[in-house]
C-alpha cells in the first residue's frame, strides 16, 4: 500500500524494513522508504514518498482528482516490484487491485519481462467498479517507462487517453470481479463501460468472487456501537435497538409496530436515489419510516432535504459519515433498502442481514447473488428482489416487505433466516485459494 497521510494519523506500530531504495524514474535517480506493519500474521509494506502520498486525500479533493493521479500510482506500482526484488520475496501470484494498481501488470510485462525474478509469477487483476478507470494523457506512458507503442488500440489506448485498467485487463493472467454476477454483467454493454469486448475476448480466464465481511465487527451480539445485543434466539435486543435508532432521528413519535427501512449509503445516481426520491410520498403512504445516511451528490442532498421538511415525522436524514449511527441503522430497522441501478458486490445487505434487517434490492451484481426472494409456502428466501429499475417495481417489492412484516411469527421466521447467512471472508478466501492455485494451469 502507500503510505497514505490518513495511514499515518492512526499512528499504527510500524517499522522501516527499506531506508532508502532507488529507482529509474522519468530519467532519473529517485528514492523511496517502507515501513511495515503486523497485524496478527499478516505483514503489511507500505510504500513511503511524501511528494506522492502525504496529502489530505487519497485520489482527489472535492473538487476533482489529483492531476498527477497517473503518475502516483505508476511510481507505487514499480516501486511495490522493486521492493520485492529487494526482499528478494519471489510471489507465486501478484493480485492487483482497481486501476491504482493495474500498471503495475504493464511494467511486469514491458520493463521486467526478462527478470528470471518474476519467471514464474502469475497475476491476477480485481476489478471493484469498471466504472472507475485511470484515464490519462498519451504522454504520461513515456514519463511512467512504458513504451509509447501501447499507446494503440490493441494495448492501452481508449478513446484518446491511456487507460490504466485496460492495462490489468489485458496482461493478467486472470481477471476477477467481486460477484458472479457482475462478472457477466460487465461483459454487456449495459454494464461494459465501453470495455465489454475486450472483457467478452477473456471471458475464459474471468472470474467472479463474492466480497466477505468480518463478523468480528458487524455482530449484534458483541456491537459497541448498540444499545442492546441480540442474536437470533433473543430478538428483543432488535426491539430496543429500533426505539433507538427513532430517537436517534427525532422520531420518538413513531409507534413500535410501524416498518422502519434503513439506508446507509452514497448519495449518488448509481445507488439509486433516483428512484428513491420518486417513491418517497408512496413509501410513506405505506405507514413506513425511511431513515438515510450518507454524503454524496448534491441534487439527492437537496431532494432528501426538502423531503424531510415536507414529511418531518417519515423521514430521518443525516448528511455525513458516521459510523456508530451506522450500525444503529442496521440494527435497529426493520428492512434495509438497496435499489442500485448497478451494484459489483455491496456489502451493505451483508450487513444488514447479520443484524435481522430484512433487505429488499434490485437485483442486480452482488445483490443478485446474496438475496433470495422470500417464498412463504416453502419458507426460504432472506429477502425481496426486484428487476425493473423503477419506483414502481421498488415499491411494489417494499410493499410485499411490509405486507410480510404485520404477520409476526412469519416475520421473526424470515429474520432468523437472514441472519443465519453466512458472508464472511472464511467463504471468499477459499474461492480465492482455488483460482491462485488454478492460475498456474493457464
Amino acid at each position: 500500500m502507500p503510505l497514505y497521510r490518513e495511514t499515518k494519523k492512526r499512528n499504527l506500530p510500524l517499522r522501516r524494513v527499506i531506508e532508502s531504495l532507488e529507482l529509474d524514474w522519468n530519467g532519473e535517480k529517485v528514492s523511496f522508504s517502507v515501513w511495515e506493519s503486523g497485524v496478527g500474521t499478516l505483514g503489511f509494506l507500505m510504500i513511503e514518498r511524501d511528494e506522492y502520498f502525504d496529502r489530505d486525500f487519497l485520489y482527489g479533493t472535492p473538487q476533482g482528482d489529483y492531476p498527477d493521479n497517473g503518475e502516483r500510482f505508476a511510481f507505487f506500482s514499480k516501486a511495490a516490484l522493486e521492493t520485492l526484488r529487494h526482499l528478494n520475496f519471489r510471489p507465486d501470484v501478484i493480485h492487483a487491485h482497481d486501476w491504482q494498481a493495474a500498471i503495475a501488470l504493464a511494467l511486469l510485462k514491458f520493463v521486467y519481462s526478462q527478470d528470471p525474478f518474476f519467471a514464474y509469477t502469475r497475476t491476477l487483476f480485481t476489478i471493484h467498479n469498471l466504472a472507475y478507470q485511470g484515464l490519462f494523457e498519451k504522454d504520461l506512458l513515456g514519463r511512467i517507462g512504458l513504451p509509447d507503442t501501447l499507446f494503440s488500440m490493441e494495448d492501452l489506448e481508449f478513446y484518446g487517453k491511456v487507460n490504466y485498467l485496460k492495462a490489468g485487463i489485458l496482461y493478467s493472467t486472470a481477471v476477477s470481479t467481486v460477484s458472479r454476477r457482475y462478472s457477466q454483467e460487465i461483459q454487456t454493454p449495459e454494464f461494459g463501460f465501453r470495455l465489454d469486448g475486450l472483457l467478452r475476448k477473456r471471458r475464459d480466464r474471468l472470474f467472479g468472487i463474492l466480497n466477505g465481511v468480518d463478523y468480528a465487527d458487524w455482530n449484534p451480539a458483541t456491537d459497541k456501537f448498540i444499545i442492546r445485543p441480540f442474536d437470533p434466539t433473543y430478538l428483543d435486543g432488535k426491539k430496543e435497538c429500533k426505539k433507538d435508532l427513532l430517537r436517534s432521528f427525532s422520531l420518538d413519535g413513531v409507534k413500535e409496530e410501524c416498518p422502519v427501512v434503513g439506508m446507509v449509503s452514497r448519495l449518488a445516481g448509481q445507488k439509486g436515489f433516483d428512484i428513491v426520491c420518486e417513491s418517497l410520498e408512496e413509501i410513506f403512504k405505506m405507514g413506513a419510516v425511511l431513515v438515510v445516511l450518507g454524503t454524496g451528490e448534491e441534487v439527492f442532498q437537496k431532494a432528501l432535504r426538502a423531503a424531510r421538511e415536507k414529511f418531518p415525522g417519515s423521514l430521518g436524514l443525516k448528511i455525513a459519515f458516521d459510523e456508530s449511527l451506522s450500525h444503529k441503522i442496521y440494527a435497529g430497522s426493520d428492512m434495509f433498502l438497496i435499489p442500485s441501478r448497478y451494484e459489483p458486490c455491496g456489502l451493505t445487505q451483508m450487513y444488514s442481514l447479520r443484524y435481522g434487517t430484512v433487505p429488499v434490492v434490485r437485483a442486480t451484481g452482488g445483490l443478485d447473488d446474496t438475496i433470495q426472494e422470500h417464498d412463504p409456502a416453502r419458507g426460504t428466501g432472506n429477502g425481496f428482489r426486484f428487476q425493473e429499475y423503477s419506483s414502481a417495481a421498488l415499491l411494489s417489492s417494499l410493499k410485499k416487505a411490509i405486507t410480510v412484516h404485520r404477520q409476526k411469527e412469519h416475520w421473526r421466521q424470515l429474520v432468523q433466516r437472514a441472519m443465519a447467512c453466512d458472508f464472511s471472508w472464511e467463504m471468499s478466501a477459499r474461492e480465492y485459494l482455488r483460482l491462485y492455485q488454478r492460475l498456474s494451469t493457464f
